[in-house]
């Protein structure tokens, strides 16, 4: 690994594969949101977009789903009412 950027708090380094690695004052490993913390504030990558979170739909669903199972015995009786008419 080469030494990219060094400080007091960190030190910065470029592995072979073109990825960075974060080691702290304490000699250990930053890993997570606060290595791409460091990261984007030295300009060595940018940060993906933060995605908003998406209103549940499951509630929505449950509501749907239950619309058309209260519906279907009304349509089955309408047809069985008109088959019995065709019948006759």
């Amino acid at each position: 690994m080469k030494v990219v950027k060094r400080s007091d708090e960190y030190t910065i380094f470029e592995r072979r594969d073109g990825r960075h690695a974060v080691r702290n004052a304490q000699r250990q490993w930053v890993n997570g949101d606060e290595k791409t913390a460091i990261l984007s504030a030295q300009g060595l990558i940018k940060a993906p977009p933060v995605k908003a979170p998406e209103p549940e739909p499951a509630a929505e669903e449950e509501q749907v789903a239950e619309a058309p199972e209260s519906e279907a015995p009304a349509e089955e009786a309408a047809a069985e009412d008109s088959g019995d008419e065709k019948d006759a």
